[in-house]
């Protein structure tokens, strides 16, 4: 896969991840997610890192899903009654018995984690 360099939605955001990264790994994209549960999600060559804010007691986590872990990954998208796609896409990320969905604003970066994630688990 070719990298131009990482893409982000929130400098921020960008930074939490980067800064929990091991050593060589390295950021693909980091895009904010919308909705209840899931504040953002990272992918980088080793990993997919989702902030999860659905703890009791307004505690986040950061959850970092190995590759090697996932064994699917779902595009869902919402469609109108005329065919239309609303403006928001999901994507699922199912790791042994847990599925993580991540919402977001629009359908290219549901695509392009989807692509990324299902690239690195064909891999195999």
């Amino acid at each position: 896969m070719a990298n131009s360099g990482p893409v982000f939605d929130r400098r921020e955001q960008y930074e939490q991840i980067v800064s929990g990264l091991l050593d060589g790994e390295r950021v693909i994209a980091v895009y904010d997610a919308v909705g209840v549960g899931t504040g953002f999600i990272g992918i980088t060559d080793l990993r997919v890192i989702l902030q999860d804010k659905s703890f009791v007691g307004k505690k986040t986590a950061l959850v970092s899903v190995p590759y090697s872990k996932i064994s699917s990954v779902a595009m869902v998208s919402n469609k109108s009654w005329a065919g239309g796609f609303f403006s928001t896409s999901s994507i699922a990320v199912t790791a042994g018995t847990h599925v993580h969905e991540i919402d977001f604003r629009g359908s290219e970066k549901a695509s392009h984690v989807h692509n990324v994630v299902l690239w690195h688990i064909t891999r195999k």
